[in-house]
This record gives C-alpha cells, structure tokens and sequence, in this order.
C-alpha cells in the first residue's frame, strides 16, 4: 500500500521511501505480550503518529492482533484515534485532561489519565454535573517528577468516597525513570512504592511497565503494560541485546555520484577533508526528513552510515537540510548508481546506532522521520 497522502504522484518524484512493516509491528507485540503474567494486558502506546509509523494504520493492525487498549499523548491524537477504531477499543490520553475539555472526552468515549490534583477535581466535577461516573485513568508519581499526583494527594483523592464516587478510575499508573538501565536503583525504589501505594486499591488494574518494564520481568508487569518503542523495533533496555524485530526501512535516493581530491573538504563549514581521493554519493535526504544532523561526520568525530548492497557507507561532512554525501569509495560501482537507493535505516542499520552517533535516542530518529517520503506499507524484505 503506498501513500495514502500523495496516491497519484510517481514514485520516482520522490527522494526517499519509507517502507513500514505492519506485521513485523504485530509480531513485537506478540511477543511482548507473551512475556507477561499470566492473566495480564499488553496495551500499545502509538502516540507521535505511532512513533512515525502511522498511527491509523498501526492501530487498525495492533486492534486485528488482539490489542483493544491505546494509549496517545495528546487529544486531538485520541479524537483521530477513535474515528479509526471500533468502539469497543479503550483510547487514553497520557497527557491528561486541558482545562474546558471534558466534554469533548466524554462525546469521544476517551479517557483522560489524571496527573495532578485540579484534574481530578475538574473530572469529578464534570461528572457529577453529567451524573454520570466517567472512566479515567489515576497517575501516581513514585518520583519521576512529571506528570502524576504526590503519595500526599494519591492518597487523599482515592481515600475520598465523594471524589472516587463522582467518576470511575478504570486505571492507575505511574511511569518508570530509569527502565533503560535494570540496574538502577530508581526502578526498585519506583516499583516497591507502586505496590505499597497501590495495593488497598488492587481492584482497580495497575499499570507501571513500559517496554523496558515488560522485559525486566513479573515484578513491574501488574495488571496492564503499555509497550512504546518496543513496538516499534526500538532498544528498550540499553544494557542488552534487542529481541525486537525492525520495523521500518528509509531508503534515500542517489542523485548523483562525484569524485572528491584529496586534501579538498566536503559539505557546509568545510568540517571534513579527504584524506584519500573519495568517490562520493550525494543523496536526497537530510534533517528536514528527521536524519539528525548531529549525526554528521568531521575530522575529529566519525559520523552515522548507511548501507549499499551489504556494504557500509560512512557519512561525510554535515548533514544538510535536503541532502547527505556519503563515502562510497569502497562500494563497488555497480551498486551506486544514479537514481538508486541506499539504506539510511532499516535491518542493516539500527535506529540505535545512529542515535549513538547523534547523541540521541532512537526514539526521536524514529519520531521524527518526516512527511517527504513515499510511505510504503508492506515488508521489510521485499524490493
């Protein structure tokens, strides 16, 4: 299937494809969800347009998976949401609940996770005036310092009959700091105070695993986990291997190859000099369609790669805006041509990787992977 913005453009009018694997999306949460308790729910987090993959149509296939509860960041995310999915579907909204908007919540059968005091006295009262006990998620902090409410006002908002009465809390969470690294201290701290605060209320499910809380085992799982990068083929825990399967592919169009002298430098600020004669590929992609410029070469700081046919070709000079030069000296001449395409990510290289190279994360490569691609679901391995 390809672009269902641009459905009559050919694919030769644009500078890069970006093909995403739906079923390789279902297979991860699959997967995580095996890894649960027995009797637990593998919810899925597609907020920021499901981490760049789509959010309608990776809902659609995590719902025909078996997947019947969302998470979005943001309103407009989860009013979107509820047009695609059926009803029966359990839409949240992590960032909670803006001033003035309940009703919109209500007439969307969505549900705000309320992370501090006025939100649930504004939910409540919402509820009471409609006499009817709205949903919502209950965010506890247990020391991230974010969103959710204090021990001091968790305690006070569930130990109060007229407040828990006045609207019903389908949900309480909180969010883990440090998940990446299993051995901090912080994720041992936050879930013992989950358990201890939450546990006068277990009839209620009990959320506090993300991806990273899911691998780390049965202690952070409760009674519902909601999975984000993982889904999305991203390394949860930085400690050890991925068992995620990649799910998407960036492809850059060659738009002509160059030969460079030695001595001579490549691309903006003159960073990078050619310590040999180079044969270079200039390709069209850059920053503007979320390949970070961080992740640029200079003659003090390699940079990321790609790959062409097996073979590595590392970033040369600063990435640009509209474009990327890359070292192709190594690559035989057959694979580097003019109109074809190199792999900028993908199964050869891992969204991690060039974050280590930006000084990033791969959740925002992946999150910011921009609109200029023809966007092509199907599988990673087909050409």
């Amino acid at each position: 299937m390809s672009d269902p913005l641009s459905p009559s453009l050919s694919t030769n009018l644009y500078g890069g494809r970006l093909t995403i694997d739906l079923d390789a999306i279902a297979a991860n949460w699959r997967m995580l969800s095996s890894r649960l308790v027995a009797g637990g729910e593998c919810a899925a987090t597609i907020k920021a347009d499901a981490y760049g993959t789509g959010q309608d149509a990776t809902g659609r296939r995590l719902y025909d998976e078996g997947c019947r509860t969302f998470f979005v960041a943001l309103p407009t995310e989860a009013v979107a949401l509820r047009r695609t999915l059926p009803q029966d579907a359990v839409i949240y909204v992590l960032d909670g609940l803006f001033p003035g908007t309940a009703e919109i919540f209500a007439q969307h059968r969505l549900r705000p996770v309320l992370g501090c005091h006025a939100e649930v006295m504004e939910w409540a009262a919402f509820c009471n005036a409609q006499g009817r006990a709205f949903e919502a998620a209950v965010h506890l902090d247990t020391g991230i310092h974010r969103l959710g409410l204090s021990r001091e006002e968790f305690q006070a908002v569930m130990g109060d009959d007229g407040i828990t009465s006045a609207f019903a809390p389908s949900l309480i969470m909180s969010h883990l700091a440090c998940g990446s690294d299993p051995a901090h201290p912080m994720n041992a701290h936050q879930q013992a105070m989950f358990a201890a605060l939450t546990a006068p209320y277990a009839s209620i499910p009990r959320s506090l695993a993300n991806s990273a809380g899911v691998l780390m085992g049965p202690d952070f799982h409760f009674d519902l986990a909601r999975p984000g990068i993982a889904l999305y083929g991203g390394k949860a825990i930085d400690t050890e291997a991925n068992p995620m399967r990649p799910v998407a592919r960036v492809e850059a169009r060659i738009m002509m190859v160059r030969h460079v002298p030695e001595g001579d430098t490549i691309g903006y600020g003159a960073k990078q000099t050619a310590k040999r004669p180079l044969r270079n590929a200039v390709v069209a992609a850059g920053y503007a369609d979320g390949l970070l410029r961080r992740a640029g070469s200079t003659d003090d700081r390699p940079g990321g790669f790609a790959m062409i046919g097996g073979y590595r070709a590392p970033i040369l000079g600063r990435i640009s805006m509209d474009m990327i030069t890359l070292d192709v000296t190594d690559v035989p001449e057959a694979l580097v041509q003019r109109g074809g395409f190199v792999e900028m990510l993908g199964p050869d290289v891992a969204a991690s990787d060039l974050a280590a190279y930006a000084e990033t994360i791969d959740y925002e490569y992946l999150t910011s992977l921009g609109r200029r691609f023809e966007r092509i679901y199907g599988p990673l391995d087909s050409r």
